[in-house]
């Protein structure tokens, strides 16, 4: 056979390799319809100018919100998701002093956020894209799946009251935590003084906490803490696991914010 016929079907087998993949991508459907709204997601690798103090960034998106934390304060506020741009509003957070580089995360985080980055969801990977940065982001459930609510220790790194989130240094100093055991026994700290006492955990995400501390005085911001802490334990609460995060609302408009130990 002479060369040009050898030419002629390797050009041919090219060109058809090529018409094959060109219709591949046309044939395959797209899911405009996803959403990350209802899901939580962990940065898990940033292009760019880095987080920070390193981060990582976790975003949740729940009805029509955002929260943000990049390593330092809890921001949160109106978002849109419309034609793939992440466009949030009033966006607002906690107060609380940070120590080293991470005292610029909030900043590096707001700056993101607010600059109208495009968003693209794949299945559990969220991408949001800005001018200079791009942020790969993780499910929370696939990084770190639900933690179990009894046996684990849970330690409060945020209270809730009916007006704010509130996060302070000496919330962080003083850990309040507890652990509901497998008998629906409760144990742990308050802030100041031990906790001890039973959580009735019925159907569904209800929990009925009845517990009581020791009797100890500590430091007026201390006893701050542990009042608004004993103030959301006491009585019926609704709590909910997400990953290494366990949220307990109060029906009294209280609640906790807790991280798995």
């Amino acid at each position: 056979m002479s060369a040009i016929p050898l030419r002629l079907a390797a050009l041919l087998a090219l060109t058809a390799l090529a018409a094959t993949a060109c219709g591949s991508s046309e044939d395959e459907p797209t899911d405009d319809s996803a959403t990350p709204m209802g899901h939580t997601y962990i940065s898990t690798e940033v292009v760019g100018d880095q987080i920070p103090g390193g981060g990582p960034m976790t975003l949740g998106f729940a009805d029509g919100r955002i929260s943000a934390d990049s390593g330092c304060n809890g921001a949160s506020g109106a978002v849109d998701l419309s034609d793939h741009v992440l466009s949030v509003s009033g966006l607002a957070g906690t107060l609380m002093a940070c120590p080293g580089d991470r005292a610029r995360a909030d900043a590096w985080q707001n700056s993101f956020l607010e600059s109208g980055p495009t968003w693209r969801l794949d299945g559990d990977r969220l991408t949001l894209t800005g001018e200079t940065v791009t942020v790969h982001l993780t499910d929370k459930k696939i990084v770190t799946p639900d933690r179990p609510l009894l046996g684990t220790t849970w330690i409060v790194t945020t209270l809730l009251t009916p007006d704010a989130q509130i996060r302070s240094t000496v919330l962080d100093e003083v850990s309040p935590n507890l652990t509901i055991g497998e008998g629906g026994t409760v144990n742990g700290m308050a802030g100041c003084n031990r906790i001890t006492g039973t959580a009735g955990v019925g159907p569904g995400d209800a929990v009925n906490f009845a517990v009581a501390t020791t009797r100890m005085m500590c430091a007026p911001d201390v006893m701050e803490v542990e009042q608004n802490v004993l103030t959301a334990l006491d009585g019926r609460t609704t709590a909910t696991v997400d990953a290494d995060t366990l949220t307990l609302r109060n029906d009294n408009g209280h609640g906790l914010v807790l991280r798995a130990q």
